[in-house]
């Protein structure tokens, strides 16, 4: 008889009352693994087996779900990244600061910020993880800031011209950037600050007066 994996389900008649559903459990425990081994021993260190080894699952439990380590791997840093709210389409102030202050929160928390850390010592010697990492996970959530800053400026709430690229790297930079307080956080207004900022200089701007043609200078009266 094996032994259960996390998230076993409580059996008949047992009267434990059962947790998560056990893929869920078996997923996080696998994920947590994955993160503590890339932690420990980098990319090249890590292998299936001692990952199902840590998360209590057999190896085949973890191959249904990702067909390879590096597979796993991006699995494990996407779930660093908390996800988005959906975008209200209301105004676009609003969905922004929304979203920063899901990046503020992610960034604040010590554990995630220690285990991005590592990803980024990492990043030189793996750039083909560090690639995919950018095109699996930060590209498209840069797409979701991307779709609101747009949104803006069809609706006229931004600038026509407006630089979108610029807007998403001032955005995610200023959170990058900014200064924790003290308990390791950003104080309340922080991401409401920035999109202040940033709006102030994509508001549509005002048209200018008509100018209105001086009338011609008359020759002066001789004499």
């Amino acid at each position: 008889m094996h032994a259960p994996e996390p998230g076993d389900a409580a059996s008949p008649g047992s009267g434990r009352r059962p947790g998560r559903p056990r893929s869920e459990q078996a997923e996080q425990a696998i994920i947590e693994a994955a993160l503590d081994l890339f932690a420990d021993q980098g990319f090249d260190g890590m292998c299936v087996e001692e990952i199902a080894a840590r998360a209590g699952v057999g190896k085949a439990t973890i191959y249904r779900r990702w067909s390879s380590k590096e597979d796993l791997l991006l699995a494990a840093l996407g779930s660093l990244k908390s996800p988005y709210p959906e975008p209200k389409g209301v105004s676009v102030r609003d969905d922004l600061v929304a979203m920063l202050e899901v990046m503020c929160a992610d960034r604040a928390d010590p554990r995630k910020a220690r285990r991005y850390a590592l990803l980024l010592g990492w990043g030189e010697k793996y750039p083909r993880l560090m690639a995919r990492y950018r095109e699996t996970i930060v590209e498209p959530r840069r797409d979701v800031l991307r779709s609101v800053i747009r949104r803006g400026i069809a609706t006229g709430e931004l600038r026509a011209d407006a630089d979108v690229e610029v807007a998403v790297l001032a955005l995610t930079g200023a959170v990058m950037a900014g200064d924790k307080s003290a308990d390791g956080g950003f104080d309340g207004g922080f991401a409401a600050r920035v999109v202040n900022e940033l709006l102030l200089g994509l508001a549509p701007r005002a048209p200018s007066a008509p100018r209105i043609p001086r009338p011609p200078r008359l020759p002066r009266a001789a004499g």
